[in-house]
């Protein structure tokens, strides 16, 4: 892992008798010699049943109300969710947090280490200042796995250097109908594209999860997630197993044989039946015919749902580990969830053979990423957050994901000397319309949320001292005097259900009115779309002059004006089908349907620009 490497004597100075055993000496999961399997095996015969429970449960680091409560409930993990950030919100008060916890959970009888998990989704996405990836959606238009192992190497380490060791990440579901409000967290609507970023694990994971800067990777959300009826979020996914298989089975597949660590089940259902109570798939397909030997784990309070009504009840929980899941994430109501299992195991109602079996899964990972040896914060790798380095990552990757659509009369790329531009739109001057939904929060939001570069500021730092920027945000100003008007405009930051599209899909009323504002200037006109899916743009795009498609772009704005200016070629792809009218939806390659652009289209600038 990646973890203090000071050597056995710092480490016993910090952790007294939580250090690693010499061999021959103290209990074999102590010594670092043996094989993992061994370590398991020991470890597993000295615990009792509410040790094995405790291993089982993954609490909110919020749900966690007094110092020593992970000590008492002996907890095997904790999580920060989207809006769960220490204050201030650093890395040096995150790995302050970890250690703090993790301490107590050394403590414990046994001194088994905690694992601890985060959502970083687009990069340490959580974290202020950390480098924000494009979103997968922008990364699906990137045709490009390498790039992607890159970034999710460079996450890994951002990471690691806030001591967390457990990324719920990378999504791999397969979006079948843009309405859907997690479009942007699938690559695209076809399983290959998934597949290929699988690549996504090796960088989270590296060659070695005992590796400095590796972190345990969770294939996500197992299955069929992408694939709801109206693209309705935790809805119905009611098509044939052929379907199932077909579509959203193979980029498991593949994250199975890459060796990935963790597969999170989906809140959706599966002809009626939730994926949290789905045996079938998860016993049967995940663990038997793919073999998976990691962990399972549900999704935030997702055992609440399998009855559709609130609050977990003892035929959930049992419902939920009978069908294969390891480790449920319950936020607030741990203890009661320990005290469920616990009667549900002595009733008969769950084997201790299952018990066993979630455990050995869960403490594999745990030696495997050396928390036994080095449990506490590599801080070596704070160094790493947000630094130029990674910045030129996220720059290359925000490049290769615009996807140009419309270029008439060779309006682009832009010149940069002697050109008078006009710059308009809500989220030209805005890095968190840009970062989008999972963004220092859950839902992200509008305005400075981070540091990095807005497309405005890639615009001004781009163009020459000859060249003029003027922006008004709502186009005030505008006249024939102008060049060019570029228009940045789109979608506000939404995530999960919240961004569920059931109605219209198009843009709203203060884009709509900032580009008239444009329109009636006369000024050809530019427009980078800002969103996390296909908007229904068909009425408004005879009017435009070029179209960008510049998806989710995170912090690296510069990105975006490396092809504007025509620094960079594009050479982006669709990853989905655009939509001619929101009616069309689902509209996906190969179902007959003519949309505006056709799956993977994507122009050029000629030669001679």
């Amino acid at each position: 892992m990646r973890r203090f490497t000071l050597g056995i004597l710092t480490a016993a100075l910090v952790l007294g008798s939580h250090t690693p055993a010499l061999a021959g000496n103290g209990p074999a999961y102590r010594d670092a010699w043996r094989p993992v399997k061994v370590r398991v095996a020991d470890l597993l015969s000295r615990m009792t049943l509410d040790e094995k429970i405790g291993q089982m449960t993954q609490a909110e680091r919020l749900g966690i109300k007094a110092p020593g409560d992970v000590t008492k409930g002996m907890l095997g993990s904790l999580l920060s969710g989207g809006s769960s950030q220490p204050t201030p919100n650093n890395a040096v008060t995150w790995a302050d947090m970890y250690d703090g916890f993790q301490k107590e959970a050394l403590a414990t009888r046994l001194g088994i280490p905690l694992i601890y998990g985060v959502d970083a989704v687009h990069g340490h996405n959580g974290l202020y200042g950390a480098t924000v990836f494009p979103h997968n959606i922008g990364l699906g238009a990137t045709r490009d796995p390498g790039l992607v192992e890159k970034i999710g190497r460079a996450t890994a380490e951002e990471v690691s250097g806030t001591g967390i060791d457990w990324n719920f990440a990378p999504c791999l579901c397969v979006a079948r109908n843009d309405r859907w409000g997690r479009t942007y967290e699938s690559f695209g609507e076809v399983p290959e594209i998934a597949s290929a970023m699988t690549t996504a694990i090796d960088g989270l994971q590296g060659r070695s999860l005992s590796a400095p800067g590796s972190v345990l990777a969770t294939a996500k959300h197992y299955i069929g997630d992408g694939g709801t009826t109206g693209g309705d979020d935790q809805g119905e996914t009611d098509i044939s197993e052929a379907e199932l298989r077909a579509v959203h089975l193979p980029p498991f597949r593949e994250a199975v044989r890459r060796g990935v660590g963790s597969v999170m089940i989906s809140y959706s259902s599966w002809n009626g039946l939730k994926m949290h109570a789905g045996s079938y798939l998860i016993n049967d397909v995940l663990k038997g015919e793919l073999k998976f030997s990691g962990i399972v784990i549900s999704d935030y309070n997702g055992i609440d749902q399998i009855d559709r009504q609130p609050g977990f009840t003892p035929a959930e929980v049992t419902a939920s580990i009978n069908a294969g899941i390891d480790m449920v994430m319950v936020p607030f109501e741990y203890q009661k969830f320990m005290d469920t299992l616990k009667a549900e195991v002595l009733a008969g109602r769950v084997t201790q053979a299952r018990i066993d079996d979630a455990n050995r899964r869960i403490l594999t990972k745990k030696f495997e990423l050396g928390l036994f040896e080095r449990p506490l914060t590599d801080r070596r790798f704070i160094k790493t957050i947000g630094s130029d380095e990674h910045r030129a990552l996220a720059r290359k990757a925000v490049r290769e994901s615009q996807v140009l659509l419309k270029n008439e009369n060779r309006v682009l790329p832009l010149d940069k000397a002697r050109n008078r531009i006009f710059v308009a739109g809500k989220s030209a001057d805005d890095i968190g319309n840009q970062s989008g939904g999972w963004t220092v929060g859950w839902q992200g939001k509008s305005g400075p949320v981070t540091e990095g570069t807005t497309i405005l500021q890639g615009i001004r730092h781009t163009a020459k001292a000859s060249s003029t920027v003027t922006f008004d945000k709502d186009a005030n100003g505008i006249d024939k005097s102008y060049d060019v008007a570029v228009a940045v405009v789109g979608e506000t930051p939404y995530a999960e259900g919240r961004g569920d599209k059931p109605e219209g899909m198009g843009l709203d009323a203060e884009d709509l009115a900032t580009l008239k504002r444009l329109q009636d200037s006369g000024v050809p006109t530019v427009v980078v779309l800002v969103s996390g899916r296909p908007l229904d743009i068909a009425q408004q795009l005879p009017e435009w002059d070029g179209l960008i498609a510049s998806w989710l772009p995170g912090s690296e704005g510069q990105g975006v004006a490396d092809v504007l200016f025509g620094d960079y070629n594009p050479t982006g792809k669709l990853p989905v089908t655009w939509m001619r009218s929101a009616d069309q939806q689902p509209i996906n390659v190969g179902d007959g349907k003519s949309g505006l652009f056709p799956f993977g289209f994507g122009l050029r600038y000629r030669h001679g620009w």
